[in-house]
């Protein structure tokens, strides 16, 4: 079966689907983007990344011209022409084709482009033996309102990433311009202390990530404390357990982390420990109630 694309309101082959080499999101990065995931058929937290979508619509200023457009029927009927049942879906919004720059004219008519595509999860094993990661020596900025969205311009993360492959790790861990811990390259982090969750703050310049949110609450319904805040990369010895989230993941342990220094430190035994495993089991169910395949 031939690939389908949504693009600007029509579904289209995806060898017919074509965007301006003029628009704004090719020349500057100017656009946003969402990535979700099926699952038998439903894309789960849908509302939520829709909303999280247009609030950064918000602060770039592109939020005028998404008025009119329902952007999560768009995404379900990719999903449904594609004849998908698990799938990565991406929903990307750039300020559009313009001969003037983005800063003295702003586009009318802004570039929309759904994507699905067959999703295999990780295996098993692979969350048995969980993530080892690596210090990028790029960073976030915390002062910056950028590092809370979800832009196209993503290329801190792709560099931080490229940077951890070539160690051999599995995902990159990104400090912010004050030396503490932000975020995955891709993911949101989160540490075991005490029975307890410690995470990154919204003002630590991360990503307010739609699965940490989902996390949260569930760490609630389960009388898990959670605290935000500043998290030093020198006290990544004295936690319990750790692990990363991202829509695709879900809740993947992260069991080492290689340090500035290039030094492995591995989170206590190097083991998926047992508050990680209780959320991820918690998060798994959510899944099935939303979906309806519980």
């Amino acid at each position: 079966m031939e690939e389908i694309i949504y693009l600007n309101g029509s579904l289209v082959p995806r060898f017919e689907a074509r965007v301006s080499v003029f628009d704004h999101g090719f020349l500057y990065g100017y656009g946003l983007f969402e990535t979700m995931r099926a699952y038998h058929g439903k894309i789960f937290l849908l509302e939520r990344h829709i909303t999280r979508l247009l609030g950064s619509a918000e602060i770039i200023g592109l939020s005028v011209s998404l008025t009119d457009i329902d952007l999560g029927q768009a995404c379900r009927d990719t999903l449904k022409a594609n004849g998908l049942e698990d799938a990565r879906i991406r929903l990307t919004i750039t300020n559009g084709e313009s001969d003037a720059f983005p800063w003295s004219s702003f586009s009318s008519k802004p570039t929309m482009v759904v994507t699905a595509r067959p999703y295999t999860p990780l295996p098993a094993e692979k969350y048995e033996q969980g993530f080892k990661v690596g210090v990028a020596s790029v960073r976030r900025c915390r002062q910056s309102s950028i590092s809370r969205v979800k832009s196209t311009n993503y290329l801190v993360s792709v560099l931080a990433r490229r940077e951890a492959a070539e160690y051999g790790l599995d995902e990159a861990l990104l400090l912010n311009d004050d030396g503490y811990i932000a975020e995955g390259g891709g993911s949101n982090v989160f540490f075991v202390k005490a029975s307890g969750l410690v995470t990154p703050s919204l003002e630590s310049g991360i990503l307010p990530g739609i699965t940490r949110e989902v996390v949260m609450e569930t760490a609630a319904s389960l009388d898990i404390s959670v605290e935000e805040g500043d998290v030093s990369p020198d006290d990544l010895g004295q936690f319990d357990e750790a692990f990363l989230t991202n829509s695709m993941i879900e809740l993947m342990p992260m069991v080492a982390v290689r340090d500035e220094a290039g030094q492995m430190v591995t989170i206590r035994s190097g083991r998926p420990g047992q508050i990680t495993r209780r959320l991820m089991a918690a998060y798994r169910e959510r899944v099935a109630v939303d979906t309806g395949t519980s």
